[in-house]
């Protein structure tokens, strides 16, 4: 591939790299899909398309995919699961305080997940964490994800 005006090889002259392309596609496919639906089973029509993501997932990143969701979902059941730029996230009130990032779907060593500025995780030193990769889940790091998302809900 050859470099763009802005020296970023692989990516169009508007900046975005193919797969950049693809997930804005997915979500703009989302949210037609979020517009069509009637009220009453959203909810569980959304959580239907998380867990169907995560069944597609190769299976290093659906075993730990399935983990983050049971404790997301155990966590805060306040927390509606959604797909998100074609990957799980948890929404209130249709906001996304965070998510979970394949790692073999964005090309990337490791999965990730993550929290959105939704999320009540503000620091008073100014710095915080809002994104943490993950290649395996040990119990701390589950008590740790499980205490993240019970302070991002606060």
């Amino acid at each position: 591939m050859g470099t763009d005006v802005t020296g970023k090889s692989g990516r169009d002259p508007d900046g975005f790299s193919g797969q950049e392309r693809a997930a804005m596609r997915e979500r703009a496919a989302e949210l037609k899909k979020e517009a069509s639906r009637g009220r009453g089973n959203k909810a569980a029509a959304d959580e239907l398309d998380v867990l169907s993501k995560i069944a597609e997932m190769a299976a290093s990143d659906r075993a730990v995919a399935e983990r983050v969701h049971a404790i997301v979902t155990g966590t805060a059941p306040e927390l509606a699961p959604k797909l998100w730029y074609g990957q799980p996230a948890y929404a209130r009130k249709g906001k996304v305080l965070c998510f979970f990032r394949s790692g073999t779907v964005d090309k990337e060593p490791y999965s990730s997940f993550g929290f959105t500025s939704e999320a009540r995780l503000d620091d008073p030193s100014g710095l915080w964490p809002t994104s943490f990769a993950v290649t395996e889940l040990t119990g701390e790091a589950e008590e740790k994800i499980a205490a993240l998302v019970r302070r991002a809900v606060g």
